[in-house]
């Protein structure tokens, strides 16, 4: 029995001709999506980062919470900061610095056909970095005391939704996680109860950016997916 209040569920209604073709043409086009490591400092519009950030607002989350906060950062000053910390950790990652690499072995090996170092230019050079923080406690009002619940689960579905969005809008991504990530709350100036999760890299391609060719090898329908 529903003792709380309600509103008519609304969804299009699709015959199942209209669904498969709907459902291909996303899949064709999320399927061009590449993570872009070479960006311009060419202009984005920020009504379009905007409209993302309110698309993944929209995202299944634990209780309604929504658990999430986006610190959109353009400030040169602000870049150029957070790109210094999270280089001095990856540098301890890679053992850049003489030291011994955080990294195993086999992570660095894994690494190694994508070509990834602990230079992070992108990090100064995209017109936004979108921070998203993971709100541990702080509820629908956001008091900083009452408990969220599926934190990771609901942010991480937000991620996905963002990218897609931003995709959709004809924007280049990339997805960052400095360890630790701790700098990222003082640079965005957000309270302790917020954990950040990653950096979203914003902007357009320069005209010779490439990507790894290991990085278009996707798992087939087959191998990610079972049917019982």
């Amino acid at each position: 029995m529903r003792e709380h209040d309600t509103i008519p569920y609304s969804l299009e209604t699709l015959n199942d001709d209209e669904s498969i073709a709907r459902a291909q043409a996303l899949r064709d086009k999320l399927k061009q999506r590449r993570t872009c490591r070479y960006f311009s400092d060419a202009s984005v519009p920020r009504n379009a980062i905007e409209a993302a950030i309110e698309a993944a607002g929209t995202a299944p989350n634990g209780a309604n919470h929504q658990p999430w906060h986006f610190a959109v950062v353009s400030s040169p000053e602000k870049k150029r900061a957070i790109r210094e910390a999270a280089e001095a950790e990856e540098r301890r990652f890679y053992g850049a610095d003489g030291d011994n690499p955080k990294a195993s072995d086999e992570w660095l090996d894994a690494l190694s056909d994508l070509g990834t170092d602990e230079d992070k230019p992108f990090l100064e050079t995209a017109p936004y970095l979108i921070v998203v923080f993971a709100q541990r406690k702080g509820g629908i009002e956001e008091d900083g005391k009452t408990q969220n619940y599926y934190v990771n689960e609901s942010v991480g579905i937000a991620c996905g939704m963002l990218i897609a969005t931003l995709h959709e809008a004809g924007l280049a991504t990339l997805t960052h996680t400095p360890s630790p990530m701790g700098f990222l709350r003082e640079a965005c100036e957000r309270p302790e109860w917020e954990k950040p999760l990653m950096i979203v890299v914003v902007g357009r391609p320069t005209k010779d950016a490439t990507v790894p060719a290991h990085a278009v090898k996707k798992k087939p329908l087959s191998q990610i997916a079972s049917w019982l």
